[in-house]
């Protein structure tokens, strides 16, 4: 069973609005999950998907994904004449926003103390991945995607290729810019075996690939003591969190994350929250109480 115009929504997803690889593939995977559904239940009025979705063992915020990736094929289906009532019986399923839990810099610390191993330059490349996760905020794909020429150590930048192949600069902290010059020059032919303009190496002497840095991570992760494997996301709202909370503004996360909506920016202001009542305490001129007395109590 193929959906109508099955081949020309994927060419436009990856030539045209120029989606990763990645992306096309979640949309794929969505989209054949509703094919699935259609083969078992061809009768099924279409309020029984949310059933067989649940019945996949899918999330709720799982199934708002794969919902999304239908309106959107749908959407496409109606712009090139086909019309699509699914569209308009397809709705999101309620989700519980949760705050992102970010990766501490005790947290930090611990990984990198656990990312040493026998090999000292499988520990430089080891340490410098985690510093490039937590320094840069980016992506798994972004970080394994990231080339030599890539880097301008002269004025401390990185460029990143984001979603929709969208290239961001981001500055460089002088530990992070000393870390990989020293890795570029010192380490890195020391674990290369292939012709690959990578920054990063595997074990196998080429550009790793997602799975490698789950691996490490998991593995560090272990050697550490986490209860789970830290996800690399973590690092990404770890990053964000520690300048928020160090006074950068949300344009300015807005733009180091790569984010397009200053709206998916926000959510980092809740997990800040917490820490609103000690810094007024601590800074507010009406916290101190040198600056103004107390009323004096009635009948004094």
């Amino acid at each position: 069973m193929e959906l109508n115009l099955w081949v020309e929504f994927f060419d436009e997803l990856q030539n045209v609005r120029g989606r990763s690889l990645n992306t096309v593939m979640a949309y794929r995977r969505d989209l054949e999950l509703w094919i699935k559904f259609k083969k078992e239940q061809p009768t099924a009025p279409v309020f029984e998907f949310y059933e067989f979705m649940k019945k996949e063992n899918l999330s709720p915020r799982s199934q708002a994904r794969v919902i999304s990736s239908l309106r959107t094929y749908f959407r496409f289906c109606e712009s090139r004449g086909v019309k699509s009532d699914e569209l308009r019986e397809l709705k999101p399923p309620k989700i519980k926003l949760t705050l992102p839990k970010s990766l501490t810099q005790e947290e930090f610390q611990r990984l990198f103390d656990a990312c040493i191993v026998t090999d000292p330059n499988k520990t430089s490349r080891n340490k410098l991945t985690l510093l490039l996760l937590y320094g840069l905020g980016c992506r798994v794909t972004e970080l394994i995607g990231l080339n030599i020429n890539d880097f301008n150590p002269t004025d401390r930048w990185v460029k990143i290729l984001g979603k929709a192949n969208k290239e961001r600069l981001v500055p460089l902290t002088d530990t992070l810019n000393e870390s990989l010059n020293y890795y570029l020059k010192e380490v890195r032919h020391h674990l290369v075996k292939e012709n690959t303009p990578a920054i990063l190496i595997n074990d196998r002497g080429n550009r790793p690939s997602r799975v490698d840095v789950w691996r490490w991570l998991d593995s560090w992760s272990h050697k550490a003591g986490f209860p789970e494997t830290v996800n690399p996301h973590r690092f990404r709202h770890g990053c964000a969190t520690a300048l928020l909370e160090g006074g950068a503004d949300l344009r300015s996360i807005q733009m180091l994350l790569g984010h397009a909506s200053i709206q998916t920016t926000q959510v980092y202001t809740n997990v800040t929250t917490k820490n609103l009542s000690q810094v007024i305490d601590e800074h507010h001129p009406l916290s101190l109480e040198t600056a103004y007395k107390k009323e004096p109590e009635i009948g004094t």
